[in-house]
């Protein structure tokens, strides 16, 4: 049996999936990151060589191809040579395509339509691909100087709004008493060494004091509902940018959308709604998964013929 494998590489976890290129036969699997600054490269390596391995068992099967959408990828002078060497070493025989995992969020997202993806998680970036093959992305660069609209933005202005509001630089709102109630702060100044000892170095520690900005606009709070009117400000630039790079020019656009932040729906995505459909665009549900985006991503590539039909499997697999 030949098999086609898309991977979906993050920096916690990894998600892979085999299907057969008749579609029948789909199988899934997690395992670590795949993040080489965090692992290193020999060891993400290896552990895709165990997990491909453990989903195509049998020894007459054969894996007719591989797309892998890593993170940090295309983004290392010198840790992309070493990562690809890496893997070609440990998959020799197999074709390879190696990408950014913004990539297979896309072609999950929009089942490889044209169009732009936007995630806004603990970091944000956007994907597109126009309906000449061209693609571009925009955002992402690092939470230290980017990310903007991103979970990990939002929780660090929320630590700079109360700062502010608790020494009179900033009035005073449901922000501030939203902060000091949830983290439990007896004393404002506490909030620094609680921040040092549990949130910094960590992206999603950061990334979940979003949570409060969230609570506070709900109770009230013109500073927090600001906050996220600005973080959809900075999600707009990132589908301008695609837009002004690529060919959007047809009558409509769509914009599929992912990532913790658009679960505040009326602080974000109603508002991130009104400004794309403002503009011509159209906003559209991820038709699937990232894993399966890498999955689609390589049927189109190595075996095209088989395409439709798997699409129709993930699609019954996910209504089913």
């Amino acid at each position: 049996m030949r098999y086609l494998i898309g991977l979906d590489g993050g920096g916690t976890k990894t998600a892979f999936c085999a299907a057969s290129v008749d579609g029948h036969t789909i199988r899934y699997a997690e395992a670590m990151g795949s993040s080489w600054r965090e692992h290193g490269v020999s060891k993400v390596a290896q552990n895709f060589k165990e997990v491909v391995g453990s989903l195509v068992e049998n020894n007459d099967d054969h894996i007719a191809g591989m797309v892998m959408g890593l993170p940090c990828y295309g983004e290392s002078a010198e840790g992309d040579p070493a990562m690809e060497k890496a893997i070609r070493e440990t998959f020799p025989d197999i074709p390879l395509y190696i990408t950014n995992d913004v990539e297979v969020g896309w072609a999950g997202s929009l089942a490889l339509k044209p169009g732009i993806n936007i995630v806004a998680g603990t970091g944000a970036i956007a994907f597109g691909k126009d309906i000449h093959g061209n693609t571009a992305r925009s955002g992402g660069w690092s939470d230290f100087f980017g990310d903007e609209g991103s979970c990990y933005w939002v929780g660090r202005k929320v630590m700079e709004l109360f700062s502010k509001q608790s020494d009179g630089r900033l009035p005073r709102d449901e922000l501030y008493t939203t902060v000091r109630r949830e983290l439990k702060l007896k004393d404002d100044v506490e909030i620094i060494d609680l921040i040092h000892t549990k949130y910094l170095g960590s992206r999603k520690q950061v990334a979940s004091l979003q949570i409060l900005a969230e609570k506070a606009a709900l109770a009230g709070s013109s500073s927090a509902k600001a906050l996220y009117e600005e973080a959809v400000h900075e999600l707009c630039l990132l589908v301008d940018s695609l837009r002004g790079r690529l060919d959007f020019s047809a009558p409509s656009w769509i914009v599929s959308y992912s990532g913790g932040l658009f679960k505040a729906k009326e602080l974000v995505l109603t508002k991130f709604f009104h400004e794309i459909e403002k503009d011509g665009g159209k906003l559209a549900h991820p038709c699937f998964t990232p894993v399966d985006g890498a999955l689609l991503m390589a049927f189109e590539r190595f075996f095209p013929d088989g395409l439709e039909q798997i699409q129709k499997k993930l699609k019954e697999k996910k209504n089913g």
